[in-house]
């Protein structure tokens, strides 16, 4: 990433008007990416999420599983690489999550997605922006064609999506604000696609117009009634958010730790 850091805050700066977005390939050395991919977990030891919303497993309790994938996590938390994001991002401040708040692990298999979305914009109490998402992809020879790629909405989702393929070995950055709408496309492939995720928080947002939001789901530009029906369900939790500012419920996607 030292060696990348110019080209990176280049792709950064270039991207930045609309979804400020940098990746780079060949992250880790081939061996210990396939490290990681061997030890993901089998779907049925993580939670899945299936709603119009998304199509997905997820988890962040990191301990239940082989040491190798909380280290992957906690790699991305590690001062250097935060000072290292938070320059070529030209940003103020920036602070990993501990806690893995929509942090951890995740997998997507065949006909599974992740529809146009805002993600939250606050961590889990409410203190820091949400401001950067990476996504750290390690599947072996996963194909453009077999979807669960990233897609970046910069126009809105009627304005068409710049596509950043998950290849593996691949780190893919992105800004997170009140524009960054964003999806993962339907897997069309047997096999999952597997990441590993974090999120950083700020002391103050990206853009002077950010403001509070809760996670708030489109339809794709073909989906007509699941876009209306997802925007009254995002109006709906959003009012819900404006009387429970902490929510009504604890945030059940984060690390538990042993204290």
């Amino acid at each position: 990433m030292t060696d990348e850091k110019e080209r990176m805050a280049e792709q950064y700066a270039v991207s930045r008007d609309g979804i400020g977005h940098f990746y780079i390939d060949d992250l880790l050395p081939k061996e210990m990416a396939l490290a990681i991919h061997r030890q993901f977990p089998k779907p049925e030891t993580m939670k899945l999420k299936k709603t119009l919303r998304e199509y997905k497993y997820i988890a962040a309790q990191m301990d239940q599983y082989d040491p190798i994938l909380e280290e992957s996590v906690y790699a991305f938390q590690d001062e250097r690489v935060v000072e290292l994001v938070k320059d070529i991002c030209g940003m103020a401040s920036a602070y990993p999550d501990v806690h893995l708040y929509a942090g951890g692990i995740s997998m997507m298999g065949k006909d599974q997605y992740l529809n146009p979305h805002l993600d939250n914009s606050h961590d889990k109490d409410r203190n820091r922006w949400r401001v950067l998402n990476l996504l750290y992809y390690v599947t072996p020879d996963w194909d453009e064609p077999n979807g669960g790629n990233l897609e970046l909405w910069p126009n809105g989702v009627e304005g068409g999506q710049t596509t950043i393929h998950s290849r593996f070995n691949r780190l893919a950055v992105m800004a997170t604000h009140n524009n960054s709408w964003h999806s993962v496309s339907p897997i069309k492939a047997d096999g999952f696609r597997c990441c590993v995720s974090n999120y950083y928080f700020a002391d103050e947002a990206l853009r002077s117009d950010d403001s509070f939001h809760v996670t708030s789901f489109r339809g794709r530009p073909e989906q007509k009634v699941r876009d209306m029906v997802l925007r009254a369900d995002a109006g709906a939790r959003m009012a819900i958010r404006k009387v429970f500012t902490k929510g009504v419920t604890e945030a059940d996607h984060v690390y538990k730790r042993d204290q």
